[in-house]
């Protein structure tokens, strides 16, 4: 392809700024970047040197952000030519990155932590309290540094992982080969393990086998599409029987709401399985419907698996809609918490106004096509659905609305009786216990979030938020091995909560034959 000479102009510009980037003293002052000189030549040889630095690729990011503004504001419409609006591919690094769990004994240390989380690059995994501990994730270029003030201060902390890099490879097994994946397909009919994290078109080919091969119990249900037009897909379970007069109880189950927390679309599939090919379970399915969406952030889900492995927010570019702002053009800056963009007391607490941050809560409430899809066909179901469970990780609590205030709901108890049965049957599996509560008590007070709108808004008395495994020696990073055990622990909850349900529901009709 032929170039302008204003078009060679600017990939000559692109090219300079890659090799600016590529400059461990980019963006740097001379003494840290001595100290980046010094990391990087004690770093093993046999490291990827195609992977970007996390900070280069923050700079990158930038800068090319603002040439390509240059670019279709100026030269493109002098050339005809059209700027290549796609994020960078290259895979963010956490090599040499650490992870700290701190614990603050005072007031002075939990503000001397939050004062410290504000570094460049530190990452907050569990939010900082008193006598509570915190883990923290540090940039290569802070770590030595923070430990140091954290040692000074006599603040207890321990390293969870000296290179988070290492940790991120180890947690899933190498993908298959095409030869082991045509014969996983001719054996089982589709490739889905347990074994592992599977890539989101994995996913989608098991729901279509499930309602292939299952159609008298599967329906596949679209329900609209994400940011860069990948499909959500409901599956609804029901056996069809229904009794005279009366209306089966729904449960509704999601997963995959942030894209870093990928233990629980596998704990959502793991219960799809059970309920559909365990004929153990029928009774579950001929007294309660059941609707799962396995996955609701898909771009940011699979964003994760190809650049970002921390990745926690959608990926809708602010800039297509609102026109270009200046924090838009970093990396990072992408995308929008969605569980922050629920219409329930959406931007009250828990929240950030900032696109740069990972608890962004968008333009306005259901902002999101995401958020809109499933929320409009939660409530075009509202009056069967009693039950509403949201899977996310990591901390190992089973929440109770509300979020947003300590204020217990009216029906606290009722709530919080189920979930006790629910997490002592999860107990009895393994021994692995969950905390029950709210948020404000057990974490932090959050606004927007799907549990409370599920509840305020839509009318469902059981609402809940559940926190899987573990409580951070892995964090978001729980090894693939762990899915059978974490699924095994949940949907022997779930099915406590059904239980329940249908008691529930059974004792309301022996009153009403009563009257």
């Amino acid at each position: 392809m032929k170039l302008s000479p204003l078009q060679w102009l600017f990939v000559t510009a692109v090219i300079v700024v890659v090799a600016v980037a590529a400059s461990p003293t980019a963006d740097t002052p001379p003494a840290a970047a001595a100290a980046a000189a010094a990391a990087v030549k004690a770093e093993d040889d046999d490291d990827d040197e195609s992977i970007f630095p996390f900070k280069a690729l923050q700079l990158y990011n930038t800068v090319a952000g603002y040439l390509e503004y240059i670019f279709d504001i100026v030269i493109a419409p002098l050339t005809g030519g059209e700027s290549n609006k796609k994020q960078t591919t290259s895979r963010v690094s956490y090599k040499k990155f650490q992870i700290i769990r701190v614990l603050p004994s005072d007031e002075d240390e939990v503000l001397d932590i939050e004062a410290m989380s504000e570094e460049p690059g530190v990452q907050v995994w569990m939010p900082i309290r008193l006598n509570k501990t915190a883990d923290l994730v540090l940039p290569p270029s802070v770590a030595r540094d923070v430990k140091r003030f954290l040692t000074q201060r006599e603040i207890n902390f321990i390293v969870l992982s000296s290179d988070l890099e290492k940790s991120i490879n180890k947690q899933n097994p190498k993908t298959p080969s095409i030869d082991q994946k045509s014969e996983l397909k001719a054996t089982k009919g589709h490739v889905m393990t347990w074994n592992r994290y599977h890539r989101y078109q994995d996913i989608l080919d098991y729901l279509m086998y499930l309602s292939e091969n299952y159609p008298h119990l599967v329906e596949l249900l679209p329900i609209g599409k994400t940011v860069e037009d990948r499909p959500l897909k409901v599956v609804k379970i029901s056996s069809g029987q229904t009794r005279e007069n009366v209306v089966k109880p729904a449960i509704w189950i999601d997963a995959g709401i942030h894209a870093r927390e990928w233990i629980s679309p596998a704990v959502a599939l793991f219960i799809l399985r059970q309920l559909v090919e365990n004929k153990s379970y029928r009774t579950l399915i001929s007294e309660v419907d059941w609707y799962i969406l396995p996955m609701i952030n898909a771009d940011g889900y699979e964003y994760s698996h190809t650049v970002d492995r921390l990745w926690r927010k959608s990926r809708k570019i602010t800039a297509k809609n609102s026109g270009r702002t200046l924090w838009d053009m970093s990396y990072g800056c992408e995308g929008v918490d969605l569980n922050r963009n629920w219409d329930w007391h959406w931007a009250g607490v828990g929240y950030s106004q900032d696109p740069c941050s990972d608890t962004f809560a968008g333009s306005h409430a259901f902002s999101e096509p995401e958020t809109r899809a499933v929320s409009d066909f939660i409530l075009d179901h509202k009056d069967r659905i009693q039950v509403y469970l949201t899977l996310h990780s990591y901390s190992q609590m089973w929440l109770i609305p509300w979020g947003h205030t300590k204020k217990q709901a009216d029906d606290y108890d009722d709530m919080m009786y189920l979930a006790r049965q629910a997490t002592e049957a999860i107990q009895k599996v393994h021994g692995t216990q969950y905390q029950l509560g709210n948020s404000p008590s057990l974490l932090y007070a959050t606004s927007g979030c799907s549990d409370d709108w599920a509840k305020g808004k839509a009318g469902i008395k059981y609402s809940y938020s559940i926190e899987l495994p573990d409580k951070g020696m892995y964090g978001f990073l729980l090894p693939a091995e762990k899915i059978v055990t974490t699924g095994k622990e949940i949907f022997t909850g779930v099915k406590s909560i059904a239980k329940s349900i249908l008691k529930i529901n059974s004792m309301k009709e022996k009153t009403k034959l009563k009257e």
